[in-house]
């Protein structure tokens, strides 16, 4: 090829280059998505988890729900108080105080605790186990399968199986509530960080039968409720419930429970 092919072809090449750049560039402005400033202030300010536990589809949504007044400024479970004080004064709000909260699973049936029905080695997924007749091969099918689905649910490894239970660590867990959808028993509930006194237990049985199948299961005796002072149990079908916001921490009802269920 001569020179001048060489140079007409680069010169082509170079006006079609520019050219293609002017019409992106004229498309890119007409086209362009206007986002608020504070949407991205606040969107700087969240963790960047795309847990959902906040209810939307992720921090980009939150960002967007928080600035168009569709979400709280402390709607985060995962970013804090102090990151929700920041949010409220972009939103120029006042900052709500929202009392921490994590994750409680209400079963005490461990390994050495709880009895069997058979021997299972399928799936370790609690929801497949639990449309086997039975929900699995411990006794109590209302307590905790041990199968780890909340585990897996979990992205702040807050969560573990021990002894054949779920447990929570509190200090990890940010209450986004993924374990609570995952778990087919509904055993895990939120509840303040501070409260001292939860019953581990869930079965719906009468006392006979919940002995039989666990040796740490609420019998419904109703002495916790009887010797609570500030009437912050209930009992309703055959299990214990405690009211945080009447609870007072006295531990009179851990004290005199008789099968230790309140702990």
């Amino acid at each position: 090829m001569s020179i001048e092919g060489i140079i007409v072809a680069t010169l082509i090449v170079s006006i079609t280059g520019l050219v293609i750049g002017l019409l992106l560039g004229l498309a890119g402005e007409k086209f362009k998505v206007e986002v608020d400033e504070k949407e991205l202030k606040v969107r700087e300010l969240l963790p960047g988890n795309n847990c959902g536990g906040c209810g939307f589809a992720g921090c980009d949504a939150l960002a967007k729900a928080i600035a168009t007044g569709e979400a709280k400024s402390n709607a985060c479970p995962v970013a804090g108080s102090e990151k929700a004080k920041l949010i409220s004064e972009i939103m120029g709000v006042e900052a709500e105080e929202k009392e921490k909260q994590v994750a409680f699973v209400k079963c005490a049936g461990t390994c050495d605790k709880t009895n069997r029905k058979y021997n299972y080695y399928g799936i370790r997924d609690c929801k497949k186990v639990a449309l086997i007749p039975g929900k699995g091969d411990k006794l109590c099918s209302y307590g905790c399968m041990g199968y780890g689905s909340c585990v897996n649910a979990c992205a702040f490894d807050a969560i573990h199986i021990v002894n054949g239970i779920a447990v929570v660590d509190k200090e990890k867990c940010v209450a986004c509530g993924k374990c609570i959808e995952e778990c087919p028993n509904n055993l895990i509930e939120l509840v303040p960080y501070k409260a001292k006194h939860l019953v581990r237990c869930n079965s719906k049985d009468k006392g006979k039968d919940v002995k039989l199948a666990c040796e740490a299961g609420c019998i419904g005796c109703m002495i916790c409720k009887k010797n609570c002072k500030d009437e912050a149990i209930s009992v309703v079908d055959n299990i214990a419930y405690i009211d945080y916001n009447k609870c007072t921490n006295c531990g009179q009802c851990a004290e005199k429970c008789p099968v230790k269920v309140i702990v």
